[in-house]
């Protein structure tokens, strides 16, 4: 962290989660913040279901809900973006305060709702962002919560946005959404990926849809979910969602409701990767997701299974550098280890998490 970043961090501490996170979307929006640039090698350069990464570490959804600051962020360091949760109306997401920091765990607890300004705005975002770039960026996909008809919500999203994005995510894994997290069921998983990926075909464009999963399955969910994937050629997955696990939290506010995200996370969330790492025997795209806080992290998720990884919450904690930092420590881990490009690394340590 520069010292310019840490007077800010310090700044923006001082004010309420909620009211930080619209602060640093505005800076980056003025071109304030201290963003590292894109860092690249042959040892990270890699490809996920088609997409070329410029480096494995991508931002996950949550940070830009709306869209607003992705041409910021594709200089910030990811490889690869993903905004959202968007629905397909406007909804103002759950009563405030619902955004928590528990410092003494280094973590966060949400319980947004999906709020957003819906598919149109996002659309029309998403239409003007530079492609002049190398870094994909993806869409994760939601549904409103008043909705009769969920799975349509994510095709109608994705017919909305599909045209502007180069990957999407269903989210059926978020907790704050009353009765989401029953789209995991095989039944009812494998209607809504059907119909998504129908769209997606009759679009005459390949987008890669992955899914994304919560933490919180037994085994025989997470075989089921393999199963699904394979019977309808999903791309990928991501591995996790936040949490509803409250194991270990020293923090005051460990008590709130909502999903848990941040160093707390990291161990669920990276044996279940390794989990599905092995049930899919390396013949399906698991990004990893859940509580990277450092290279160590991401080298850890990557042998578990994971072709690419997915950071936020820790950002809240150390700031937009970290992104270069783990880059550039993971070219170094990596290095160390004799590969010559990530890709060799993948699974190579699975069984430490069996």
């Amino acid at each position: 962290m520069t010292p310019f970043e840490r007077i800010g961090m310090a700044v923006l501490h001082r004010f309420g989660p909620e009211t930080s996170h619209s602060l640093s979307l505005a800076a980056l929006k003025a071109g304030i913040a201290p963003v590292p640039g894109l860092y690249t090698s042959p040892v990270l350069a890699t490809s996920i279901a088609g997409l070329k990464l410029p480096n494995p570490v991508g931002l996950a959804a949550g940070y830009d809900k709306n869209a607003e600051v992705v041409d910021a962020l594709a200089r910030a360091g990811f490889g690869f973006i993903e905004v959202g949760a968007v629905t397909p109306r406007p909804q103002a997401g759950n009563p405030k305060p619902r955004l928590f920091r528990l410092y003494e765990d280094q973590a966060i607890i949400n319980r947004m709702g999906f709020n957003n300004d819906g598919m149109e705005a996002a659309a029309a975002r998403l239409a003007r962002r530079s492609r002049s770039h190398p870094v994909p960026v993806g869409l994760n996909l939601g549904a409103n919560k008043d909705s009769d008809d969920r799975a349509g919500d994510y095709v109608a999203v994705l017919a909305s946005c599909g045209a502007h994005v180069d990957f999407v995510t269903v989210n059926v894994s978020s907790p704050n959404t009353e009765r989401l997290r029953d789209l995991q069921g095989p039944v009812a998983l494998k209607a809504l990926l059907a119909r998504v990926i129908d769209k997606r075909d009759a679009m005459g464009r390949f987008v890669p849809v992955f899914l994304k999963i919560a933490p919180d399955l037994a085994e025989g969910d997470l075989e089921a979910i393999a199963e699904v994937a394979h019977d309808v050629r999903l791309d990928g997955i991501i591995a996790t969602n936040t949490t509803l696990d409250r194991e270990g939290l020293k923090s005051a506010n460990a008590r709130e409701t909502g999903g848990l995200s941040g160093a707390p996370l990291f161990e669920k969330s990276t044996r279940v990767l390794a989990k599905l790492s092995s049930l899919t025997q390396g013949h399906l795209p698991l990004i990893g997701v859940g509580g990277i806080a450092s290279a160590e992290d991401a080298y850890a998720k990557i042998r578990a299974g994971a072709a690419a990884v997915q950071l936020y919450s820790a950002l809240v904690y150390k700031g937009i550098t970290l992104v270069d930092e783990v880059v550039r420590g993971l070219e170094d881990l990596l290095a160390r280890d004799g590969f010559t490009n990530v890709s060799e690394a993948v699974g190579t340590g699975r069984g430490d998490w069996l």
